[in-house]
């Protein structure tokens, strides 16, 4: 996810900085800022204190609480990193009584301000080793035997090869996926021209050039070998339960049923099939007001709550 200056702009003019949603509770330590606010806040933070973390985030002296045993790891989406990623969640999070961590991840080693903030451009099985080192933090600082997961866009993808491949199974009880694309995505027919590509002899050229910028973004694409490998019987894997949020306005995940995980531990949720008036893209689901009800149900089922559905503009 990466929200640009004149969209944030748009969304600021067009609907003004209000925060929708179920802020009555959750202002109790943290401002929770939803909507086109949240984003606005990402941006700003982002300007004002690159390398943040998001605020109610990364209390290492936090222990978990009988109500919510388990810490809550955040995994950012592509391009992004934890500061602009969590400014909503992370807050709710803390303020219903989770502790709550998050990373930034998949930044290449050496690369110099302001492009250390683009994060997610490793290839995933280097960023899901660097999840592993961090769940494995997380589990020290606080005592907590396994922790939940909730990752954005790749975010969402990436550590399903920590769980599956690298031993976090036996350390992920919910994992959280908002705008997932366990199948791939075909935007703007990029995995067609991919296959063109190499038809014709020109794969190690756009491995090349876009390797060398963005490594993980070929992984992305339906059909690539990771998404073989992770889907080899089913990227579900047993033991863990899985939570997909998933926009029908998603314009990075084409189609957006590339989000649905069909396995018996999984539970699917279309946005708009809980709210018609959801109209939140890619990049807004983090800043959802009626996802973030979706995540809070997801990781304490016991005490779910009904989604009371807020308006949420057209954004990407």
């Amino acid at each position: 996810m990466r929200t640009t200056v004149a969209g944030i702009v748009a969304g600021v003019l067009a609907f003004g900085l209000i925060g929708v949603g179920p802020a009555a509770a959750d202002q109790a330590r943290y401002p929770v800022p939803y909507g086109p606010a949240g984003i606005a806040a990402a941006a700003a933070a982002e300007l004002a204190h690159p390398y943040s973390d998001p605020p109610g985030a990364n209390n290492w002296s936090c222990r978990p609480t009988a109500a919510h045993p388990r810490p809550v790891v955040l995994a950012h989406g592509a391009s992004a990193n934890m500061t602009e990623n969590w400014q909503t969640i992370a807050p709710l999070l803390a303020n219903t009584g989770y502790c709550v961590f998050a990373l930034t991840y998949g930044v290449p080693a050496g690369t110099p301000f302001p492009f250390d903030q683009i994060g997610g451009r490793n290839v995933m099985e280097t960023s899901a080793a660097d999840l592993s080192a961090f769940v494995d933090r997380v589990l020290a600082a606080t005592g907590a035997g396994k922790v939940d997961i909730v990752g954005h866009s790749e975010g969402s993808l990436m550590p399903d090869y920590y769980v599956k491949f690298l031993g976090g199974a036996a350390k992920v009880d919910h994992y959280v996926a908002l705008t997932p694309l366990w199948h791939g995505t075909d935007t703007a027919g990029l995995a067609n021209v991919y296959v063109l590509a190499r038809m014709f002899g020109l794969g190690p050229v756009v491995d090349t050039v876009v390797g060398g910028a963005f490594p993980s973004a070929l992984q992305f694409l339906a059909g690539s070998a990771f998404l073989q490998k992770l889907d080899n019987g089913s990227p579900a894997v047993p033991g863990v339960s899985y939570t997909t949020v998933i926009t029908k306005y998603d314009e990075a995940v084409v189609p957006y049923t590339s989000g649905i995980l069909d396995a018996p531990n999984s539970t699917n949720v279309v946005l708009q099939d809980l709210c018609p008036q959801d109209f939140g893209g890619h990049g807004m689901v983090a800043f959802d007001p009626n996802a973030t009800q979706v995540v809070l149900n997801a990781l304490d089922p016991a005490h779910a709550r009904p989604v009371e559905c807020s308006f949420v503009p057209l954004a990407p």
